[in-house]
């Protein structure tokens, strides 16, 4: 972490940010990452449906 000290004394803490990975036009997302969208969408899908049964 860098850690700079303003002017009235206070220390200001900037982490440390990961390489950013640049993805060519051809490249296709992993098979992991549908798995996580999919898992969101049905995550989502539940929650509207449990709070639809509890409204009514």
């Amino acid at each position: 972490m860098q850690v700079t000290e303003e002017d009235g004394g206070k220390l200001n803490a900037f982490a440390r940010e990961p390489r950013m990975v640049v993805m060519e036009k051809g490249e296709r997302s992993t098979s992991q990452t549908k798995l996580l969208l999919i898992g969101g969408a049905v995550l989502v899908l539940a929650l509207v449906g449990l709070a639809a049964g509890i409204s009514g």
